[in-house]
This record gives structure tokens, sequence and C-alpha cells, in this order.
């Protein structure tokens, strides 16, 4: 039974798992999108997630700490504190969007591009500009 168990275990050992996530979501702060498999990518959400969540906190020293726990560069850890998550003041939730991609040429495993969710003030600056 499953009762209670929150995430996959994407068949690793606990350390090798959670290092990977934690690597896939300093990338995905530093360049915006990650191209992963569809099981990593789902996990990759519910992390990134959290990550921009903390660095929404008032207290800019406690959110940065709070992030460097999960994120794996300090330099990526200010950009998160002081670039990302003030863009999401106003959301709660649901920073990351999730597109499928296709398959791996290797392996053939169903692949998902990770990415951030564009802000309002983004999209309608596209829209004046057409």
């Amino acid at each position: 039974m499953r009762h209670r168990v929150k995430g996959k275990k994407l068949g690793r050992p606990t350390e090798h798992r959670l290092l990977m996530l934690r690597n896939l979501v300093t990338d995905l702060m530093e360049h915006g999108k990650v191209v992963t498999t569809i099981a990593r990518a789902k996990e990759l959400r519910r992390l990134a997630d959290k990550v921009i969540t903390k660095g929404k906190q008032e207290d800019k020293v406690k959110a940065i700490r709070d992030v460097l726990r999960i994120v794996t560069k300090k330099d990526i850890a200010y950009k998160v504190v002081n670039e990302i998550a003030p863009k999401y003041k106003d959301r709660n939730g649901g920073y990351t969007r999730l597109y499928h991609y296709g398959f791996r040429k290797g392996d053939a495993a169903p692949t998902a591009i990770v990415m951030l969710v564009e802000t309002e003030e983004v999209v309608e600056n596209a829209s004046d500009s057409e």
C-alpha cells in the first residue's frame, strides 16, 4: 500500500534521486526550461514550485537560506529570490508548465519540457507590440 507516500523513486537510491532533482531544479532556474523524462518532470514540478514559494518570503536572508537547501548554486539562489520569485508575487502556485515533447532517441523514453510560466506582464507586453 502507498498510504501517505509522496513522490516516485525513479529507480534510484534516495541520495542519488534527491541530488538529481536538486540539479534539475537548479538548471530550470538557471535556463528557464529543461528537457527530461516525463516521470522526472512531474517530480521536478513539485520541487520547483516549492523553491519559488520559498523565494517569495519577505525576509530575503531567510528566503536565500531556504532556497539554498534545494538549489545547488549560490548565484542561482540569489537569482530565484531577487528576479524569479518577485515575478510571481500575485500567483499562488503553478509556476511551471509541462509539455510532452516526444521520445528520446536512445531508449525511446517519453520526454517532456518543463518551463517557467510567463507572467501576465510579459504576455500583455507581447500582445501590445502586435
